[in-house]
């Protein structure tokens, strides 16, 4: 059994995608659990003796932060907190990233200025290796006072509320947890709040965006070079001593893979008769690197706040420091989860015009890669459904974090809307990677009329593994399994 020790240690994209991936269980290091436990000390005794009231601990929350509670309620405040801020609705947060959730949660309240108890981040610990997951909805958070509602589904099962996933199954919250012998945990001051309050909603939509990221990068590499093949393209505009000229980052990474995907092409060596190739294919270091440069600032960013705590009050035990700020609001990632949509959506845009070049009849290729077109319609259709997802693409990279709304009668009247950032994101995503997988179907589709030649030793081994799942089109027939089989394709093998 794998274990990975929960510290405050740095991590990494790479680390929480091998954690999650791999299924990895999880552990308090000791380090975690002596913050956790100075962190709620200190607070339990700052409550002995602290006459003015601490926001959220000892008042209400949002408006209502002038409004003190008694200190014989203060475990009901918290447990009310948690209960009416479960408004989440919409579809339900797909599981994988429910999980990315709970495990972001975990990493951010054992740095020790949550003033949680061990019991509750333990319990969290407990349902992730256990593999039981709240249901949360997508709908629901503004993005600032952390989220709020998506959070609150999150840890109604820590009261023994709400309903989770288990064994594949959506269960009621209570009676999987009498499975395990998990009592209701009994809340105590400012928990709620440290529980709601955070970004890990959004944070675990970047992370993983930003894994499909990586794989869709080198996805679009990859492909794009079977179409650069299949057209009968140049290699010329790929060479170094043109992006040393312009050294973007990304620009000269994509150029150097791409001359390492088409080297030993016969292809590519044979003499041309065209001076130029459109955009979609000269340009993939140029369009293709942006992408990789957009993706590498992004990581920044979500790797910093990964590592944060970003509920609020921040309680400082050292200090003798209880501070109610900002932390929970979402505008770094907000920003940055439109930045990446905007990269995604350029891969799935180039990809959709270098599938249109393919269908046109150009250098030698049939008229929608068919061999008796007319009769057949060929691969006519395929392009429509990918100009219709890279249309729509462009539609949800409207930024979401250029806008924000009043709430909480004023109090917060300046919000991210980074939830709403981060579900387009994550359909973005899946919308490039579905115009990639319709443009490996063409692709594939030309190659194969360039026979007997061949490609470089790279792309036919990729595309022998393909042809094991979809066939070449000889006539028409229902199209719509095997643009799944190119989906599923790209999902095993990037």
């Amino acid at each position: 059994m794998k274990i990975h020790e929960i510290s405050p240690a740095k991590i990494t994209i790479d680390d929480v995608k091998r954690i999650v991936r791999e299924d990895y269980k999880l552990k308090l290091s000791d380090e975690s659990i002596r913050r956790i436990n100075l962190c709620r000390d200190y607070l339990d005794n700052k409550m002995k003796t602290q006459k003015e009231p601490i926001y959220g601990v000892t008042t209400g929350f949002g408006s209502l932060c002038n409004i003190s509670v008694g200190a014989d309620e203060l475990s009901q405040l918290q447990k009310n907190l948690v209960m009416s801020h479960s408004c989440g609705t919409g579809d339900e947060v797909d599981q994988e990233i429910v999980k990315l959730i709970v495990f972001l949660k975990i990493q951010s309240l054992q740095y020790g200025v949550s003033g949680v108890q061990l019991v509750t981040v333990q319990r969290l610990v407990d349902m992730y290796n256990a593999g039981v997951f709240p249901a949360v909805y997508q709908q629901g958070s503004l993005g600032a006072s952390g989220d709020l509602a998506p959070l609150a589904h999150m840890s109604l099962p820590l009261l023994g509320l709400g309903e989770v996933y288990f064994e594949g199954k959506k269960q009621p919250a209570a009676e999987v947890n009498a499975k395990f012998g998990w009592e209701p945990i009994t809340l105590k001051s400012k928990e709620g709040l440290a529980l709601l309050n955070g970004t890990q909603f959004m944070a675990a939509h970047a992370t993983w965006a930003l894994i499909k990221a990586d794989e869709l990068s080198a996805a679009a590499d990859m492909v794009g070079c079977v179409s650069l093949d299949a057209f009968d393209g140049r290699i010329e505009p790929f060479t170094h001593e043109v992006h040393a000229v312009r050294p973007h980052n990304g620009q000269l990474a994509t150029a150097a893979r791409i001359r390492e995907i088409m080297e030993g092409s016969e292809l590519i060596r044979r003499p041309k008769v065209h001076v130029q190739d459109p955009y979609s294919f000269r340009c993939m270091p140029q369009v293709h690197g942006a992408s990789k440069d957009a993706i590498a600032y992004v990581r920044s960013v979500v790797e910093t706040e990964i590592n944060s705590a970003t509920d609020n009050p921040t309680v400082i035990p050292e200090k003798d420091m209880v501070i109610s700020a900002g932390n929970f609001h979402g505008q770094p990632l907000a920003i940055t989860m439109d930045f990446l949509a905007i990269a995604l959506a350029e891969l799935g845009s180039i990809s959709g015009q270098r599938v249109t070049q393919l269908i046109g009849g150009k250098r030698g290729l049939p008229n929608f890669l068919v061999a008796n077109p007319g009769l057949n319609s060929g691969f006519m259709i395929p392009q429509y459904t990918a100009a219709s997802i890279v249309s729509q693409s462009k539609g949800l990279c409207m930024p979401a974090s250029v806008d924000s709304i009043e709430s909480s009668q004023g109090q917060e009247d300046h919000v991210s809307m980074g939830a709403n950032a981060a579900t387009k994101l994550i359909r973005v995503a899946l919308n490039t990677e579905r115009v990639l997988a319709i443009e490996l179907f063409n692709a594939a589709q030309a190659l194969d009329f360039r026979r007997p030649a061949k490609s470089s030793p790279a792309i036919e081994a990729l595309v022998a593994e393909y042809r094991k799942v979809v066939p070449f089109i000889q006539d028409d027939e229902v199209m719509y399994p095997h643009i799944e089989s190119s989906i599923q394709f790209l999902r095993r093998n990037f």
